[in-house]
């Protein structure tokens, strides 16, 4: 059964031709109410992850519920499909549970906000922005259990259910889910965040519509939708071959002792649509990195990576779905059987961008790209401070972008293009706590002709004592380097006490107690390098030496000799050049580090 869509005016949406400007002006209105959605939301949040670093996603939809704007996809259609409910105007939709919708949300501290758009009767567009909920109740505080092995460990489970039916808000199911988390006031300011960006959007959409007319605003989405169809089948008739190519990764460990987790997928082209199959992926853990990967979130995925490595002009939207099949086997990693937990899910997700940039550089080394988005760094801190208030942080760290075709990797940035950091003033002004370090690890970065970028290291002293977890990967399988490049350095945890003791704890634990005056130096992953490292520039390997990015020990892996006076030294640097090329034979396209048995060892 199926979501029943109730309108006042039945009159279908007549299709017409729109002319070049309109289409522009109608796709960058789109644009700009899709940017005023994120300002809405960074404005009224409460919780550092949404508010500091953007942890949220906007979508405008056509009224099919197919993305014109946004970042993750459209989740719509699988919600339509399992909704057994109706969809009237002044409704507004909240979920959270995976299960419910096929894994358009994959894990349930995204809470996603839904607000059909009515304009004189008539269903005209969807706006929707979830975000990520800092706790949710649950066995632990972030509510995000490295060893939950059922997702009923990991807080409230919300299935669709109007929060707003007809325009009444429903305040008593509201309260009894505040009810359920460890800080509430964040949580309901976080929810009236994701409201009204959903609200901003449909007026600025009302107002679309009534400007240019309705059926001119509805033929503008489908044109903007057929627009990105013929421009992505351009792309994949020119990118994918029809033969197969294979690719896999590692996730390192599931927190519980098992590990490495292998994610498989092969790809080729077949009738002009682009196969993803991932068969031969490991099954599902026991623990909480399982994803729930939807088929609509990875053909964004690819959809994504094909735009931003081949023709960024391209407006990113849902048009060339049906170019994608995505193949995931039951009960694997990628989809995991109810009740199997899914809060950890941030390394599979991550690990999607590496895969996808081994699978298409294969034919086209040229356009390849390293691995190092990998995963996303996770912090959580939690206590009572003096004054006997409870705090409890979740922070999102940063590892090293991958060396690229056309550059160097940023250094300690995200993938995703709107997250940033939470700054060291705001976390020191509302935590007890202060960074004493915040800065890049040299040498991490994998040696390339473009250097993978660094990883960072994040010294936490936390003035109170009370309970951590870490949530972290990339810290026994390497990010590999390509065409050249060299792996980037793995991530290290070190907790360090008053007395100087250092102990090199695990990337996934949970509740690990800390006192007062304990420093946790947080190091996270370097990006794989790109290209002959023996081909960069030794005047800009200097520079960066004096930058902090390299050390002139370092500077060896470039072939780069440094002078006591922090000169290169240009004869010796030819004569350890001409060594290296002598001694290093053939260069593979992949370079993955230690072989397995080695790590293991």
């Amino acid at each position: 059964m199926s979501a029943r869509i109730i309108q006042n005016n039945p009159t279908p949406f007549a299709r017409i031709a729109i002319d070049p400007v309109t289409l522009d002006i109608i796709e960058n209105a789109l644009r700009n109410a899709r940017v005023e959605m994120d300002a809405t939301l960074v404005r009224t949040a409460m919780s550092p992850g949404i508010r500091e670093q953007g942890d949220a996603f906007p979508l405008i939809a056509d009224h099919k519920g197919r993305m014109i704007v946004g970042q993750f996809g459209s989740y719509i259609g699988p919600f339509l499909e399992g909704y057994e409910g109706t969809v009237e105007e002044g409704d507004m939709i909240l979920l959270s549970d995976p299960y419910s919708v096929g894994g358009a949300v994959s894990h349930c501290n995204d809470w996603l906000v839904l607000l059909p758009v009515f304009k004189d009767g008539r269903l005209i567009a969807y706006t929707s922005m979830f975000g990520h909920q800092s706790d949710i109740g649950g066995k632990v505080p972030g509510s995000m259990p490295i060893d939950a092995t059922s997702i009923f460990q990991e807080g409230v489970r919300i299935p669709p259910i109007k929060i707003y039916k007809q325009g009444q808000y429903n305040e008593d199911l509201i309260t009894l889910i505040m009810h359920q988390v460890r800080t509430p006031d964040w949580c309901r300011a976080d929810l009236n965040a994701l409201i009204a960006s959903c609200r901003v959007a449909a007026r600025r959409v009302v107002e679309m519509a009534g400007r240019f007319g309705d059926d001119v605003f509805v033929s503008a989405c489908e044109e903007l939708l057929a627009r990105n169809h013929k421009a992505m089948k351009q792309l994949i008739d020119t990118a994918i071959s029809e033969e197969k190519v294979s690719f896999e990764d590692y996730i390192c460990d599931d927190g519980m002792g098992f590990g490495p987790y292998k994610i498989k997928c092969t790809m080729w082209r077949e009738n002009g649509r682009v196969v993803l199959d991932f068969d031969g992926t490991d099954p599902q853990s026991q623990a909480s990195i399982n994803f729930f990967l939807n088929e609509n979130m990875m053909r964004m995925f690819f959809g994504i990576y094909m735009i931003m490595i081949f023709d960024p002009q391209i407006l990113f939207n849902d048009g060339y779905y049906d170019l994608i099949d995505v193949r995931i086997p039951e009960g694997s990693l990628l989809k995991p059987r109810f009740p199997a937990a899914l809060s950890g899910r941030t390394h599979a997700l991550g690990r999607m961008f590496d895969i996808l940039g081994g699978l298409l550089g294969q034919k086209t080394p040229e356009f390849l790209t390293a691995a190092g988005f990998s995963s996303s760094p996770h912090l959580f801190y939690s206590g009572t401070d003096k004054a006997g208030d409870y705090f409890q942080l979740f922070q999102i760290g940063f590892g090293g972008i991958p060396g690229r075709p056309l550059g160097d990797g940023p250094d300690g940035h995200s993938l995703f293009p709107n997250f940033t950091n939470v700054p060291n003033e705001f976390l020191e002004r509302y935590f007890p706590l202060i960074i004493e370090r915040y800065e890049t690890v040299a040498d991490s970065g994998g040696a390339g002709l473009h250097r993978g970028g660094n990883g960072i290291i994040m010294s936490y002293r936390f003035l109170e004592g009370g309970m951590i977890a870490i949530h972290d990967d990339r810290w026994f399988v390497p990010p590999w380097g390509v065409n050249g490049g060299k792996p980037g350095a793995r991530a290290t945890k070190i907790i360090e006490k008053p007395d100087g003791t250092r102990t090199i704890v695990g990337n996934k634990v949970e509740d690990l107690k800390v006192e007062a005056d304990d420093v946790l130096h947080f190091i996270t992953w370097g990006g794989g390098g790109w290209g002959d490292p023996l081909d960069r520039d030794p005047a800009l390997i200097a520079k960066e030496i004096t930058q902090g990015l390299v050390t002139a020990e370092g500077a060896k892996a470039y072939g780069v000799v440094i002078a006591a006076d922090g000169a290169v030294d240009d004869a010796a640097t030819t004569a350890l050049r001409n060594t290296l090329r002598t001694d290093r034979g053939t260069i593979d396209v992949f370079d993955f580090g230690p072989t397995m048995e080695n790590l293991r060892a």
